[in-house]
C-alpha cells in the first residue's frame, strides 16, 4: 500500500487494520498548549477530507518489480539475438535513444519515490515525473546547441519542422459588427472562434483544480491578458481585439473554465471518500461505480493559500504566479524560436504534460508552505517543473534575443513600474510597518489617537 494524496493525515499501517479515519502521525515536537491544539485541529477539519479504506492490497496495487524486470530482459534479449540490426544508421541512431528513454521510464514507474497522489495509480505520476526529467535533459540538450542546429534537430523529430512559419495575427479589424460587409457582418467574431477557444475554456478548467482558489486563478488570467498587451510588439499573434482579450478570453472561455472548475472542486471537497476492494462488493452496479471513481483523487485538500498571513506565504504566492504566467508565455515563444506551427503535435504534447505534472506540483509546494516542519524539502515534482519552466525560459533568450530584447514601449514601461511599485509599497506596509505600529502599541510606546 503506497502513500495516500493525503500524507499528513492518513498513515498505511493504520489502512491495512481496517475501515477507521486515519490519525494524523506524532511527530517529534515540543508539547503545544490546548489553544494551539484546538485550533490546529480546526484548520485541519476545515481542509481536509475523512477517509475509510478496508485497506485491500490487490494485484493492482503491487510494484511487480520482478515482472517487468523479465519482460525487459525478455526484450532486449529478443533485440539482441533474434532481430535483425537494420542497416541504417540514422535509423538505429533513433531507435537506440527511444529504447534508453523506455527504459528508464521502466525503472522509474517501478522503482522512482512515490508522490502525493495515489488514484489511479502510483505507478502513473512515477511516470509522468520519470517523463518530466526526459523533458528536462531534452531541453538541456537543446540549449546547448546552437540556434541553427537546434532548429535543424527538430527535423529529427518531424521532418515538416526546422522551417520558419508565419504567425497569425488577431488584431486588425475588430469591429464586432462589420457593416461593410453584407454577406456576413459578423465575420470578425466567427474569425475568432478557432479550436483554441475550446482549447481556453478546458485549460483554465484544469488550472483551476490545480490552483484551487478563485482570486489566484483571476489574477493570472487578467494578468496574462496584460502581458499580452505589453509583449504584442514582440510576437505578433498577443495583438487581439479588445473584446477578444476581456470578453471572449477573460469571461468567457477563462471565466466560464474557472466557474466549472470550482463547482468540481465543491463537490470533490463534499464527497465521501470511502475506498473498498473491488472484489469486496457484492453487485457489478457497485464495482463500475467503484472503478470510475478509481480516477477520482484518494481524498481531499482545501488549498488555503492566506497569502497575507505572514510574509514567506506572500511571497510565495508571488512566485507561484509569476512562475504560472512564465510556463504560459513560454508556451508561445518557444514554438516561435523553434519554428513550431501553433497545431503541431509537440505543443499539444506539451501542455498534455503540464496538466498531468502541474497538479502534483502545486500540491507538493503547498504541502511545503502549509507545514515546513513536515516537508523539509521542496517536492521532487515541484522542483522539476521548476527547472523545466526556466529552461525553457532560457532557451527562448538564447534562439532569439533580438524578440526578447526589444525595447518594450515607453508608456507600457511606466505601467509596470507602477504596477510594481504599488506590490512594494503594500508589502512594507503590510509586513514591516504595520506590524511595527502595533507592536509599539501593545508594548505602550505608541498609543494611537482615539476619537472623543
Amino acid at each position: 500500500m503506497t502513500r495516500s494524496e493525503d500524507q499528513k493525515s492518513f498513515s498505511a499501517q493504520s489502512i491495512a487494520k481496517g475501515p477507521r479515519h486515519l490519525e494524523t502521525p506524532a511527530t517529534p515536537t515540543k508539547p503545544k498548549s490546548a489553544k494551539q491544539v484546538s485550533r490546529e485541529n480546526l484548520s485541519r477539519r476545515n481542509t481536509e477530507t475523512e477517509v475509510f479504506d478496508d485497506g485491500t492490497n490487490t494485484f493492482f496495487w503491487r510494484a511487480h518489480t520482478v515482472t517487468v524486470l523479465f519482460i525487459l530482459t525478455c526484450v532486449l534479449v529478443y533485440v539482441t539475438l533474434l532481430e535483425e540490426t537494420p542497416q541504417d544508421t540514422t535509423y538505429n541512431t533513433k531507435r537506440g535513444i527511444v529504447a534508453s528513454i523506455l527504459v528508464f521510464l521502466c525503472f522509474g514507474v517501478t522503482q522512482a519515490k512515490d508522490g502525493p497522489f495515489t488514484r489511479p495509480h502510483p505507478a502513473y505520476w512515477r511516470f509522468w515525473l520519470c517523463v518530466s526529467v526526459v523533458y528536462e535533459l531534452f531541453l538541456i540538450f537543446v540549449l546547448f546547441q546552437t540556434v541553427h542546429d537546434g532548429r535543424q534537430f527538430m527535423k529529427s523529430i518531424d521532418p515538416k519542422l526546422g522551417v520558419p512559419l508565419p504567425e497569425r495575427d488577431y488584431g486588425g479589424n475588430c469591429l464586432i459588427y462589420d457593416p461593410g460587409n453584407t454577406t456576413d457582418p459578423w465575420h470578425n467574431i466567427w474569425d475568432k472562434m478557432d479550436g483554441f477557444v475550446p482549447a481556453h475554456f478546458l485549460g483554465w478548467y484544469i488550472k483551476t483544480l490545480v490552483i484551487r482558489d478563485w482570486w489566484m486563478c483571476m489574477i493570472i488570467s487578467v494578468m496574462f491578458e496584460f502581458l499580452e498587451y505589453s509583449l504584442e510588439h514582440q510576437l505578433p499573434n498577443f495583438s487581439e481585439c479588445w473584446w477578444d482579450h476581456w470578453i471572449m478570453d477573460v469571461l468567457v472561455c477563462n471565466g466560464l473554465g474557472i466557474y466549472a472548475g470550482m463547482k468540481t472542486l465543491g463537490w470533490l471537497s463534499m464527497k465521501p471518500y470511502q475506498w473498498q476492494g473491488l472484489w469486496n462488493i457484492p453487485t457489478y452496479k457497485g464495482k463500475i461505480k467503484r472503478i470510475a471513481f478509481q480516477f477520482t483523487p484518494y481524498s481531499w485538500v482545501k488549498f488555503e493559500w492566506k497569502p497575507a498571513s505572514n510574509l514567506r506565504r506572500w511571497l510565495a504566492v508571488l512566485g507561484i504566479i509569476f512562475m504560472f504566467l512564465l510556463a504560459e508565455l513560454n508556451t508561445f515563444y518557444l514554438k516561435f524560436v523553434l519554428w513550431m506551427p501553433p497545431e503541431h503535435y509537440l505543443v499539444l504534447l506539451r501542455l498534455v504534460f503540464f496538466v498531468n505534472v502541474g497538479g502534483v506540483a502545486m500540491r507538493e509546494i503547498y504541502d511545503f508552505m502549509d507545514d515546513p516542519k513536515f516537508y523539509r524539502k521542496l517536492g521532487q515534482q515541484a522542483w522539476m517543473v521548476a527547472a523545466i519552466t526556466v529552461t525553457e525560459f532560457l532557451i527562448v533568450m538564447k534562439y532569439d534575443p533580438e524578440t526578447i530584447m526589444l525595447p518594450i514601449p515607453f508608456f507600457v514601461t511606466q505601467c509596470w513600474i507602477l504596477g510594481i511599485l504599488l506590490i512594494l509599497c503594500w508589502t512594507l506596509w503590510r509586513f514591516f510597518i504595520r506590524r511595527l505600529y502595533q507592536n509599539l502599541a501593545q508594548t505602550g510606546i505608541f498609543v494611537p489617537e482615539t476619537a472623543p
